[in-house]
This record gives structure tokens, C-alpha cells and sequence, in this order.
């Protein structure tokens, strides 16, 4: 136990920390390799993991090539604009629309997408918009916070949910129907608490006179155009896919080169710029870090998990929907949502899924909100951080946890009262 949680620790250091720019999928794949050879894991386990996650990660990269080519087009920046201006120039109408929108893009684009896409986007408008340091803060972190609140609803929504769907065998449609609740519920809740929470730093009013008009910023009007029947036939595909028990994958990635290619042909992108700059080191990162993760797993770490989720089902099923909620959204908060949903999914396979259904959907909401009570909890949250950076905005880890502290509780608990 002692030998495998000092290499996931010193893992995770380097990965937060990513001393001279060291890329988080190298990191994680020198710790798979310290781990196969200190004897932690073994080749099969290696095996196991890249079963467990390969669909995931091809998905991912796919979500991300898709989101990247419709940011090309102008496609985010029209939906941010047209939000805007929807608002009139009411701060408060403004800052639900934006928080819609981002629930929106996370639906179909992922939580990551949301960081990486959209958070340029709107930190650039509000700079347009001269707005004040304070209520560009309370946008941003209700930004953020809502990529991860809202991204339950479909498979493709998270990583977290790819991993978890792939893992119990849960389809598509499934999926679909049984978070379609809880999700909704999560939105309504993020929107309330966060405007209660930053309701005297939004402004009343934001002069919106000097906006772009949206369809000005649509840089391919045929592709723009084409996108919308892209999506609603890709999201097709996904439901197709189910019925034959195809891998989530073959849509998300082969759909996304599709679209690449349909784009190139309409003169939009530039197709290998588009491909060098998707996120491979996350491919590297889920399977490195999966590998470690799965040497707390040989250690017995699942097993303790286990008998804690035991204890909470013998009080009923409400505790043990709630209790697994939270403890997952604890574990995500100290030690990173992409492995605690691995470590929780085994837990939960040992006291038994069939007829505990709802637990494996728990967990995937812990880890979706539980990661926003600290800096560390996400990778979608290190990426928006990271956004944020290289634009000038810095946001201290006091600063994101007095605000996630408070907001991330009520929010999860009403989301988890939408399984019961």
C-alpha cells in the first residue's frame, strides 16, 4: 500500500505542478513505467486499463477535434454573442444566458471543450465590454463551475461518464434516460446558487452597444450552416450506435475527422494545424494515470472503499446514493476526478452492481462536482486554470476554494436527490 500510494502521489505532484512545462501525459506515462517495474502493476494489469479506457480517450479526442473545427467556423463565438445580445444589456439575464450556454457546450462538447473553447471567448468579450475585475470574476467562475455541473446528461458529456458507461456495460440511451433528471436538477441548482452567491457583483447594466453582431464573426457561412445537421446526425449515430453496441468512439472520432474533412474540402481549416493541436498528451495522461491508479487497486485501496460504500447501504438506499455521491466528490477533490472514478467504479463492481445501479451514477456526479471544491479536482478545471494564464487572469487556490467550498455541497446534494 506504502509503495503504491507514493508513486500515485509523486504522479500527481508532477502533473499539477508540470515543473519546465513537463506535459501531464508524460508524467503520468514515467509513473506506469516506475509502477510496471517496481512490480506495483504487472503487464497484464497494463492490459486491463488500456481495455477500460481506450474507448474513452479516442472519444475524447474526437469531442475536442469537433469542438476545434466549429470554433474555426465561429460557431461558439456566434452563441456567445447571440446570448449577449439576447440579454439587453441586463447583467443579471446576461449572466444565466452565459451560464446556459456553457451548460449547452458541456452537454455536447464536453467539459473540456467548455474550458478550452468557450473561456477564451468570453473572458475576450468581457475585456471588449470594459467590464470590472470583479464581475469578470464572478462570470468566470460561474463559467467554469457550470462546465463540470452540466456535463451528466449524455456518455460523451465527460470522460468521467465514458469511463464509467464503458466499464458497467451502460448504453447510450440508458445513460441518457437515467441522468436526464439529476442533470437538469444540477443546472437549475448551479444557476441559483451561483447567482445567490455572486448576485452583488453582477452588474445591472453592461452597455452591449459595442458587440460585434454575431452572424459577423461566422467565418464560413456554408459550413456554419452544414454544422447544425452534422450535430443532430451525429447525435443520431450515437443513438444507432447503441442499439449495435458500438463503441462510443467511432462516432465521436470518426465523426470529428469526417466533419475535419468536410471542412477542409469548404476551405474552412487547415486540417493538420487542427490535428497537431488537439490535446493527444491526454490519450498518454489517461492511460499513465490509469495504470498507477490501478496499483492503489492491487494494494486493496478498492477494498476499503468498498466496505465504506457497504456500510452506507445497510442505512437504505437514500444514504448510500448520497454517501457515494459525496465520497466520491471527496476523493475527486484530493486526489483528481480521473482516478477516483476508476477507483470508485471497482469499489462499486466488488459489493455488487446489479441491483445498485444507481451507485455507478452517483459516483459520476461526485466526480463531475466534487472536483470543484479545489483546484486540483479536474482536469477540465487545471485546463481552465491553465486558459486563464496565459490570458493574465490568476486565480489564486484560496480564492477558487472559498468560493467552491460553498457553492459545490448544495449543488451535488440536489443533483444526487434526482436518483433517488
Amino acid at each position: 500500500m506504502l509503495l503504491a500510494s507514493t508513486l500515485f502521489l509523486i504522479t500527481l505532484v508532477f502533473i499539477i505542478w508540470q515543473p519546465r512545462g513537463l506535459q501531464i501525459g508524460t508524467t503520468a506515462v514515467v509513473g506506469a513505467l516506475v509502477s510496471v517495474l517496481l512490480g506495483v502493476v504487472s503487464y497484464t494489469d497494463v492490459l486491463v486499463v488500456t481495455n477500460i479506457v481506450w474507448d474513452a480517450t479516442l472519444a475524447f479526442i474526437g469531442i475536442i477535434i469537433l469542438s476545434m473545427v466549429l470554433d474555426e467556423i465561429g460557431f461558439f463565438e456566434y452563441a456567445a454573442l447571440k446570448m449577449a445580445r439576447l440579454s439587453r444589456g441586463n447583467g443579471n439575464l446576461m449572466f444565466v444566458y452565459i451560464l446556459l450556454l456553457g451548460a449547452v457546450v458541456a452537454a455536447f462538447f464536453a467539459n473540456d471543450g467548455a474550458a478550452l473553447i468557450l473561456t477564451p471567448i468570453l473572458l475576450a468579450k468581457m475585456k471588449h465590454l470594459k467590464m470590472k475585475p470583479v464581475p469578470v470574476f464572478a462570470f468566470l467562475m460561474a463559467g467554469g463551475f457550470i462546465g463540470d455541473s452540466a456535463s451528466n446528461p449524455l456518455v460523451i458529456s465527460n470522460l468521467t461518464n465514458i469511463v464509467t458507461a464503458g466499464y458497467f456495460h451502460i448504453g447510450f440511451s440508458e445513460y441518457a434516460k437515467n441522468m436526464f433528471l439529476p442533470n437538469l436538477l444540477s443546472i437549475v441548482a448551479s444557476i441559483a446558487v451561483l447567482w445567490i452567491y455572486f448576485r452583488k457583483d453582477i452588474p445591472s447594466r453592461i452597455d452591449i452597444s459595442t458587440l460585434a453582431e454575431p452572424r459577423s464573426v461566422i467565418k464560413n457561412m456554408t459550413m456554419f450552416k452544414l454544422s447544425w445537421f452534422f450535430l443532430a446526425f451525429l447525435m443520431v449515430g450515437y443513438f444507432i450506435g447503441d442499439r449495435y453496441h458500438l463503441p462510443v468512439s467511432l462516432f465521436a472520432l470518426g465523426g470529428a475527422i469526417l466533419f475535419l474533412l468536410i471542412a477542409n474540402h469548404y476551405k474552412a481549416v487547415k486540417p493538420l494545424m487542427t490535428i497537431r493541436a488537439a490535446p493527444w498528451q491526454v490519450v498518454w495522461f489517461s492511460i499513465g494515470l490509469y495504470v498507477v491508479v490501478y496499483g492503489l487497486k492491487n494494494a486493496g485501496i478498492t477494498d476499503i472503499i468498498a466496505s465504506w460504500i457497504s456500510e452506507l447501504m445497510k442505512h437504505g438506499d437514500t444514504v448510500a446514493i448520497i454517501g457515494t455521491g459525496f465520497l466520491s466528490a471527496i476523493i475527486s477533490s484530493i486526489m483528481n476526478n480521473m482516478p477516483t472514478i476508476m477507483l470508485m467504479d471497482i469499489s462499486i463492481n466488488q459489493v455488487g452492481y446489479a441491483g445498485n445501479e444507481a451507485l455507478a451514477y452517483a459516483n459520476i456526479l461526485g466526480s463531475n462536482l466534487g472536483p470543484k471544491m479545489t483546484p486540483i479536482g479536474s482536469l477540465a478545471t487545471l485546463l481552465w486554470l491553465h486558459v486563464l494564464a496565459q490570458k493574465g487572469v490568476k486565480i489564486g487556490w484560496g480564492e477558487y476554494m472559498k468560493v467552491g467550498l460553498v457553492i459545490t455541497p448544495p449543488v451535488l446534494l440536489t443533483a444526487l436527490l434526482g436518483l433517488i
